[in-house]
């Protein structure tokens, strides 16, 4: 096995953890910047529906994206962004183009009530350990991959007011060091 096969992956949500969308309107996290997004999916959904196609206020910090390719994961799109997230959220975090966890065309809520997410999660992960941050983990989600998940597996919860801060890299750099001891 190759370290690059054993490092684990990080499945990253951008709305939340990368996008504090919640934060208190006009503050921002310090240390984010205002960007202003129309992605194709998104204003095609809107026409669809009949609604107005505006902007997307999107707050990043550009310093995520060195931290996060230094936590010792592979890193993977898991958000509804889909590969749109390489186009526009990516280039200004610095990260590269990266593998994408590619759900339904259409999304339905699940009827147990879990995240639509969580099944496409744990096949794309096919056993290997991951790390999922993600502002909409409950305990359902918990329960389902630890029941449908052979690898180890952090399900980490992030506050949409605040994205991520110390305390979730912290946690981050410390599961991946965990799964990188010898068993």
């Amino acid at each position: 096995m190759t370290e690059e096969t054993r490092r684990p992956l990080l499945m990253l949500d951008v709305d939340g953890p990368l996008n504090p969308f919640a934060a208190r309107w006009p503050r921002r996290p310090r240390g984010y910047r205002t960007h202003r997004m129309l992605p194709p999916s998104y204003a095609a959904r809107r026409e669809a529906a009949g609604r107005d196609v505006r902007p997307l206020r999107v707050r990043l910090n550009a310093a995520h994206g060195k931290r996060l390719l230094g936590l010792g994961y592979d890193l993977v799109w898991a958000t509804t962004w889909a590969a749109e997230a390489n186009e526009y959220i990516g280039p200004l975090l610095g990260l590269p183009r990266l593998p994408v966890v590619e759900w339904p065309e259409k999304i339905v809520p699940e009827l147990d009530g879990l995240l639509f997410k969580t099944r496409h999660v744990v096949e794309w992960a096919a056993g290997r350990p991951f790390a999922w941050v993600d502002d909409a983990l409950t305990a359902r989600e918990r329960r389902f991959v630890g029941a449908h998940h052979p690898g180890p597996a952090l399900l980490h919860h992030v506050d949409p007011r605040f994205g991520l801060r110390e305390d979730d890299f912290a946690t981050l750099a410390r599961w991946a060091r965990e799964q990188a001891q010898p068993r």
